[in-house]
Order: C-alpha cells, then structure tokens, then sequence
C-alpha cells in the first residue's frame, strides 16, 4: 500500500523505522486523510451532539481525540479534532467519522459553513493545506532549531502558534510511542519555507524523512487501530445516514478481509470500551449513542474485550513468509511492512485449543521489535500480558478479492502484550505532562 502523492521510501524503511525511536523523522502528513473544515455558530454544538467526548474544556489551538458511535452505541470511528478558533473546528482522520460530521452538519439544522478536503489519490489538485509531525527523542532539538528559539512548554494535545521559515504555522503538541513531537499546519502555498526549515534544522541533529511505507506502521508501537469497520450497514440509527452516502463513497468501495468470517456484519463492530476509549466517554452531555453506552456500562459489556498487542511468534511468522519457497501451496503473501490486503483487515484470534478469543485487525512488521505486530481486540479472560493465542493467517475459503491469490491458510502463535506495546508510550503519550524547554 503507498500513499498517494507521498514517496515510498526516502531511504528504506527499516531505518525510517528505526530512526522514530534513536534521533528523530518528519511526516508529511498532508496526503492520506480525509479533511472537514466546520465553521459557524452552530460548531460546536454538531461535536457535542455527535462526541462521545466533552467539549467543556476545549480551547482553542487545542485538539481531541473525537470518538462518534451509532445510537446502538457501535463505533464510528475516531479522529483528530482540531479547535482552531472559538467557532471553527477541523477534522482529520479517516472516512467514516467525517462523512458522520458532515452528514449530521447537512441533515440536522446546524449553522455551519463545511470545507472538505478529500485524501491525494481522489482529489483533483493540491491539497488545501500541508501538515508536517516532528517526532522522535530529538524532535525538540529540531524544532527549537527551526524555530530560532526556546520550544515553548505545550502540554499533550494542546497548540501554540510558532514562526517557522518566516510562515506562521499551527503548532499542536502531538507524540509517538512515547516520544516528544509537535505537529505543524497551515496553508498549501506556504509550505516549501517550512518544508525546506525543517529539513535544513534536521540535518544538523540525525532526522530522517519517513516515507508512506513505514509511516503506516507507526501505529504498531504506538498501539492505535486506525481502521476498524465503522458500524454503518445496519441498525435504524444509520439508515439516514446509509441513504446519504454516495455510490462511491470510501466505505461503499472498501474491501473486507481476513481470517474471521461471521454472516452477520455486527459482528465486525466495536463498542469505544473495547479500543479503549472508555476513558474518553463523558457523560455530561447529551449525544448520539448516550443511553446504550450507559447501557453496555451496567450490564458489563464494556468490560468484555480490550485492546492489546499481538507480538507474533518469530519461527511461525518466519516459516508462513517463507512457504512462498515451497513447492507445495504457500501461506498468504505477507507484505513488508505493513501486511494488511484488505480496507479492513479482521483476522481471527483463537485460543491454542482452537476457543474464539478476538479479531486482529492492523498487521505488519516493526524493525524496532524485529517482530511481526498486530493490533488486536481480544477476549477480558485472554488480555493478560504474556498469555499465547493463535492468529490464522490466510482466508479459507480464499475470497475473490483482485489482491488474494490462492493460498492455504496458517496458524500463527502469538503472545499479548500492551497496546501502546512500548512502556514510556503507555506512561507518557497520553498525559498532560508538558514538553518543552
């Protein structure tokens, strides 16, 4: 998989990789997602409507992390959230939670003016802005170089406006497993100053351009499941919206695959509990999905999955990707690094003795762990660190899907670990300790 208008590679990915956690990288975020601009009046009461969060305490330059479910409390999806002004807000993320937003924006009375932005490989020119992260333990060097001063001190998630190759730019203190970063925004036709003074700042202190390849992976360690099926296809509480999407709509024309099969596509949903959001849901407002979030808090659903870290076991994982040498019908081809095939990849999790116990669903190869990763949702009982599961590897039946040639389907041990799997990512990426100097 490549990002449209990205280069793969700068150099190749296992150091893009590797040089996230030893000096520091430069995303250029500004190709792959999607974008909606909300202005008005009537802003912030579309977030409060559609959040689970609360938008008591939310400044501008701030960001959050916005979680939408459907009124039977499914997951939409999530994305990041951006307060630009006192009545003008950005969100940036995948498909399913901006047509959510613009949807309701649309159909539900609100005062709002609505600027989309769709990703490179579909939109017809530039895109409206660039949007470049500097993450890594060095990250702060760079910046305080690019910025010709002192960092300010910015708790996590919140934003200051600093001046970089002479352009302004948005500033949101962003991390990475762990690591110290900031994320900068602003205009297209501004963007080589900032481009060109950050690369120049970098070169003095080891940062490394990382390319579409390996910054799909970085979610891995960061313990982020970017693309869980958005609980659209059935249920009353979706039908308006079902009718409002187009034809060719992003999640119209994705693609489902992996090892879990069930007939009943509810069973590909998630509740925000079990990605971990739980943490996230605020009652003190009412909103889309509030009563059956209550609900699955009193009756334990909540409770039921958690979010973890699959580390695939290395002599499985080495004999499925080498059967492709094999005489006889190989594993699935396991692409390096990221090895998803599909839009939404569910791969099924079972106990040794062959039990359900989750579905895997983002899969790929760090060089940091020099391991095989999956991000998966698994059973409370099998959540423990250390516990082995089984994941299955390949489709049976092999579907008819362009990217799957045929194959016979493997079982793959694997251990559970945390999500983040990195310990200062646990400790530190979600807290409000300030970074700065």
């Amino acid at each position: 998989m490549v990002i449209a208008g990205l280069t793969p590679e700068f150099t190749n990915w296992r150091d893009e990789q590797l040089a996230w956690r030893r000096t520091s990288v430069l995303f250029d975020q500004s190709h792959h997602m999607f974008n909606l601009n909300i202005k008005g009046s009537d802003a912030l009461r579309l977030i409060r409507d559609t959040a689970v969060n609360s938008t008591e305490n939310f400044p501008v330059d701030a960001a959050k992390q916005y979680v939408a479910v459907n009124g039977e409390g499914k997951l939409i999806g999530d994305n990041i959230l951006f307060r630009y002004e006192e009545d003008e807000f950005h969100a940036v993320g995948m498909a399913a939670t901006v047509n959510w937003l613009q949807f309701h924006a649309e159909t539900g009375g609100y005062d709002v003016e609505l600027t989309r932005d769709e990703p490179s490989n579909v939109r017809v020119g530039p895109p409206r802005s660039y949007r470049y992260e500097v993450q890594g333990p060095g990250a702060i060097d760079v910046i305080r170089d690019a910025t010709g001063g002192d960092v300010p001190t910015v708790k996590f998630f919140h934003g200051a406006r600093f001046t970089i190759g002479g352009q302004q730019v948005r500033a949101l203190r962003h991390g990475m497993a762990g690591e110290p970063g900031f994320e900068f925004v602003g205009p297209w036709e501004e963007r080589e100053p900032v481009h060109a003074a950050l690369l120049e700042a970098g070169a003095k202190h080891g940062m490394v351009q990382v390319g579409g390849r390996a910054y799909l992976t970085n979610t891995l360690e960061s313990g982020w499941l970017p693309r869980p099926l958005p609980a659209i296809f059935t249920g009353e509480s979706t039908a308006a919206h079902r009718a409002w999407l187009t034809a060719d709509s992003h999640d119209a024309r994705a693609s489902l695959g992996g090892s879990f099969r069930s007939e009943d596509i509810e069973d590909y949903y998630f509740t925000p509990f079990d990605l971990g959001y739980g943490r996230i849901v605020k009652f003190d407002h009412d909103f889309i999905g509030r009563a059956a979030l209550e609900a699955q808090l009193a009756d334990g659903t909540a409770q039921a999955n958690q979010k973890v870290t699959l580390v695939w076991n290395r002599e499985d994982t080495a004999a499925a990707f080498g059967s492709m040498f094999d005489e006889e019908l190989g594993a699935k081809y396991f692409n390096m690094p990221l090895a998803n095939y599909a839009t939404y990849q569910y791969d099924r999790v079972q106990t040794p003795d062959g039990n359900y116990a989750g579905r895997s669903n983002y899969v790929g190869y760090s060089a940091n762990e020099r391991a095989v990763l999956s991000i998966a949702v698994v059973d409370a009982a099998v959540a423990t660190p250390g516990t082995e599961v089984v994941v299955l590897w390949g489709e049976s039946p092999v579907s008819s899907k362009v990217q799957v040639e045929n194959h016979r389907q493997v079982a793959i041990r694997a251990t559970v670990q945390p999500a983040p799997l990195v310990a200062k990512a646990r400790s530190e990426y979600r807290s409000n300790t300030p970074v700065g100097v």
